[in-house]
């Protein structure tokens, strides 16, 4: 089957950003005098900015509002999202090669839609996508419902034999799999523990997009 559709998360596959994510819940909570549980960032890494903010005020008993947690943790993400941020090796060939070969692309991520939105322009990628969608816009993360990656196919009238989903994450390659994508796994380092699992469980794995000169090791 031609692939015709292509829906790609956006940190730790598009985007190198995944290092930004790792300590940042952890550093602000030592920085409010709190002292964060070995598996905050697993538990993080799952919800978005907000849902994140609202753990660590339930978990930690926090007096501030939500909207001031998210104001003290959030400036040096916008300052990386609007300034920093860099496509990951090979990224930019590769989606050159889906335009021309006429394939639609669309970002499904967990990041909120402005600083998706700012990353995409910073690393020169906004060009090549038809669109974006978040999880709180589709009401659902990727560990719980494909609804994102869904939304996004049906944005690019695909259908499930001729898209292809692009992740880092294992919960949501199990996810996108379970609900019968075809999922091209890429590695980061951010999920280096879990790549035994991703290797088995997706249909392509690439260690880099500089793997890929051309769709038909992704295409059906």
């Amino acid at each position: 089957m031609r692939l015709q559709a292509a829906v790609f998360d956006m940190d730790g596959t598009l985007l190198d950003s995944m290092h930004i994510w790792n300590q940042l819940g952890p550093n602000a909570l030592r920085a409010l005098g709190y002292d964060p549980e070995p598996e905050l960032h697993d538990i993080l890494k799952v919800l978005t900015f907000r849902e994140g903010a609202q753990y660590c005020k339930d978990r930690y008993h926090m007096p501030q509002s939500v909207d001031e947690i998210v104001a003290l943790t959030i400036a040096p993400v916008e300052d990386f999202y609007f300034r920093q941020v860099r496509p990951k090796a090979g990224v930019l060939p590769f989606l050159s090669l889906l335009k021309m070969q006429g394939v639609g692309m669309y970002v499904a991520t967990n990041t909120d839609r402005y600083l998706a939105e700012a990353g995409l322009r910073c690393a020169g990628l906004t060009s090549y996508f038809k669109g974006i969608i978040t999880c709180a816009e589709a009401g659902a993360g990727k560990a719980s419902s494909p609804l994102v990656f869904q939304r996004a196919m049906s944005r690019l009238q695909g259908n499930l034999q001729n898209t292809v989903v692009f992740e880092d994450a294992l919960h949501a390659v199990r996810t996108a799999k379970a609900a019968g994508f075809r999922v091209c796994a890429v590695y980061d380092p951010s999920a280096e523990a879990d790549q035994e699992e991703i290797r088995r469980l997706a249909d392509t794995y690439l260690r880099s997009f500089e793997e890929l000169t051309e769709i038909e090791g992704i295409e059906g």
